[in-house]
């Protein structure tokens, strides 16, 4: 039984729960009409989360947690050299991370060649669930580089680290949902963290309008950093979704592909 709680189960566990009950929401309570189908676009964007973690499985000997172990016992980073609470640890961890994060998807915009592998995930034509695991494997990559990078610079804790992953996976997915939530529980939920209707902004079509809301968990840093946007010009009904050269579905290998075309 103990080795049935490893952090691959945890987190496989917990995606696919997210992803069944996000779902089962999308259907019961939809927030936007869709425009491309949706059998075709769940294949293409799970297709692309198993080529990822395929990817990833071969490619790294460890993932943040196990790194997060190993660093520690080495005491490695700020946070093994300090004498905090292990609650403090574990909340501030968590913090930070997320606000890692936050940088990371800003650069992933701004910086040229990282858009490149960016814009495989705002391609989409619609935005549901499955958006939020459509990410180009070398973006997956990077991002993975990114949060080891951070786990040795901060000695993050290992539980800390996998609460963390999971924490994200599940508020990525719940914020790109296509679920309708009433506009005042909305506007309560996302003084903390951010909601659907807060995401969505993100996806827009209009370039002014894809460069904000850039949290995936906390709704803070967008209000700190001013790249906050409450609600798209043309209302949530009428917002086109994706990008302007991107007008038509992709199937799996032209997603692959697409970093590379001109």
């Amino acid at each position: 039984m103990e080795n049935f709680f490893t952090e691959k189960s945890i987190r496989l566990i917990s995606f696919v729960g997210v992803l069944l009950i996000m779902g089962a929401w999308e259907v019961l309570f939809e927030r936007k009409k869709r425009v491309d189908s949706t059998p075709k676009r769940w294949l293409n964007n799970l297709g692309l989360v198993a080529v990822d973690n395929l990817i990833i499985q071969l490619a790294f000997i460890m993932l943040p947690v196990t790194f997060a172990a190993f660093a520690q016992s080495k005491g490695m980073g700020i946070f093994n050299q300090l004498s905090l609470p292990i609650w403090a640890n574990w909340i501030a961890a968590v913090i930070i991370f997320d606000f890692i994060i936050y940088l990371q998807h800003i650069l992933f915009h701004f910086v040229p060649i990282l858009w490149k592998l960016h814009q495989v995930h705002h391609s989409d034509l619609d935005i549901d669930v499955t958006t939020a695991i459509r990410f180009h494997p070398i973006e997956i990559i990077l991002s993975l580089l990114i949060k080891l990078t951070a786990v040795a610079a901060f000695g993050f804790p290992p539980g800390a680290v996998l609460l963390f992953e999971v924490l994200l996976n599940a508020a990525a997915m719940f914020n790109h949902s296509n679920i309708y939530i009433p506009p005042l529980m909305d506007t309560f939920i996302r003084r903390l963290i951010v909601t659907p209707d807060m995401h969505r902004v993100h996806h827009s079509v209009i370039i002014a309008e894809s460069n904000t809301n850039f949290g995936f968990s906390l709704s803070v840093w967008d209000r700190i950093c001013g790249t906050y946007q409450a609600q798209p010009k043309a209302g949530h009904d009428d917002m086109i979704i994706g990008l302007t050269y991107a007008k038509k579905p992709k199937s799996l290998i032209q997603l692959l592909i697409m970093p590379f075309k001109k």
